[in-house]
């Protein structure tokens, strides 16, 4: 089994606390150190006293970080070996691991452009700056320890809480029990290429301790599901990331068909797992069409092992499989069924089971089941029309809105439940380097002060 060790303040921390980390057949596959409270409260006191690299070391030591996270052999492990034991562990196409890896490379080797976006246009980053002699905003930071409950359905998120550490935070990461691997190999990756042991850290912990990583930070990350977001959203010092619930909406005047690959990729890439795939479209018209189409071309995905090349489904193990399943026909029971009426576990054999995508046809564009989120290929296809308002489409992260009506447009972006607005045919999962994603996270990180000096200083 690998050996994955708590990374530390001092360096490596092994405890004699474990958990057992396990593949989707419930093979062990990893031994994780857990640390206790005692040692959380400790390292982010240590975390506190460290000073912060200057701002371009920051950015040269973040850049040579990603070549090593892609290409390096970190902690025992080679790129593949990593990519392959994410894939096992997290049920996740190997595929979109592999997408994922390129995804964080992308964001950290361009973390200097995407702050320079995040940034304010009349702020700068220093007080040095001659404009101050004038006065003028400083962007700076609102605290100096951050803490990250990372997410375990995709490794891609792991892109976006480097920032922090590019922006002079120090951070302290509680991996997931289902990818424990991106978390370890990037704290790796970053130390290697030259942030010091007590900037950034790797601390697996129970829940406990892990309310302590919150507790002790000046602000904080969290991924989860409803629950999460519900237990941390009066909170301001914690950022909750929950369900995406991303949409598609086609207006009177486009033609479906033109769109079909948009649609069924935004439901199926990377498996269908990210808050980023769309989990309702609705559609100006009978959506009956759309939602046959959509099953046709979703019932030919296969189901093999995520470590297939071929693979393009998640992968749980059997019995958790056989629960999302109940939950779903549950859920589904008063919708028209289009594909998954007879489940959608398909059995491997090895006690793993593929999740094979579900189709389902509302006949209301409020039915709750259009904001159901499920974590692989499964769709809600409902009517809609300009009466039904901008309702519906509330609470989403992305919502891809194929349409010629102007004055829509204008309303879905002043809608403040609403992230994200692509207009015409681009895809949900769609995202670039210095595009706000659920907003900047340097919105959360930082702030501005108003700083005037002597012209003579």
């Amino acid at each position: 089994m690998e050996l994955l060790p708590a990374l530390g303040p001092k360096g490596e921390f092994r405890t004699k606390s474990t958990s057992t980390v396990t593949d989707v057949a419930g093979a062990d596959v990893a031994e994780l150190s857990l640390v206790p409270a005692l040692y959380v409260s400790s390292t982010l006191a240590a975390l506190r006293r460290a000073s912060s690299l200057a701002a371009g070391d920051r950015i040269d030591a973040m850049t040579r970080a990603a070549v090593m996270f892609a290409t390096g052999t970190l902690g025992g492990q080679s790129a593949e070996e990593y990519q392959y034991s994410t894939s096992r562990v997290g049920g996740v196409p190997i595929s979109a691991v592999r997408a994922a890896t390129a995804t964080i490379v992308d964001r950290m080797s361009k973390v200097r452009e995407s702050l320079g976006c995040a940034r304010p246009g009349g702020a700068v980053g220093d007080w040095r700056d001659p404009s101050a002699r004038t006065g003028t905003a400083v962007w700076t930071r609102r605290g100096d320890v951050f803490a990250v409950h990372a997410a375990g359905n995709s490794p891609a998120p792991h892109g976006t809480w480097p920032e922090a550490l590019a922006l002079g935070y120090r951070v302290a990461v509680r991996p997931s029990s289902r990818d424990p691997f991106t978390p370890y190999r990037l704290v790796t990756a970053l130390r290697a290429a030259g942030f010091p042991d007590d900037h950034v850290v790797f601390l697996p912990a129970d829940h406990a301790a892990a309310d302590v990583i919150l507790r002790g930070a000046d602000l904080g990350i969290v991924y989860g599901g409803e629950e999460v977001v519900k237990k941390y959203e009066k909170d301001p010092r914690v950022l909750a990331q929950g369900p995406g619930r991303s949409k598609i909406l086609l207006t009177a005047g486009t033609d479906w068909r033109q769109h079909l690959d948009v649609i069924v990729e935004s439901v199926s890439v990377d498996g269908g797992m990210s808050c980023m795939n769309a989990t309702g479209v609705f559609v100006e018209g009978d959506p009956a069409p759309l939602a046959e189409a959509i099953a046709g071309r979703l019932a030919s995905l296969p189901a093999l092992p995520p470590q297939d090349e071929k693979a393009v489904l998640p992968v749980q193990p059997l019995a958790a499989a056989r629960a999302i399943e109940a939950y779903l026909l549950r859920k589904a029971s008063t919708a028209r069924t289009w594909l998954g009426g007879d489940g959608i576990v398909h059995d491997l054999g090895d006690g793993s089971a593929a999740l094979s995508p579900a189709v389902y046809e509302l006949d209301d564009p409020a039915a709750p089941q259009a904001g159901a989120e499920m974590p692989f290929p499964c769709v809600w296809v409902a009517p809609w029309t300009p009466g039904a308002g901008i309702a519906p489409l509330r609470d989403t992260l992305v919502l891809t809105a194929i349409t010629q009506d102007a004055r829509l447009v204008d309303r879905l972006l002043a809608e403040p439940s609403i992230s994200n607005v692509y207009i015409g045919g681009r895809p949900t999962h769609w995202m670039a380097p210095g595009v706000p994603h659920d907003g900047y996270l340097a919105d959360f990180l930082m702030r501005n002060k108003g700083v005037i000096r002597d012209a003579a200083g």
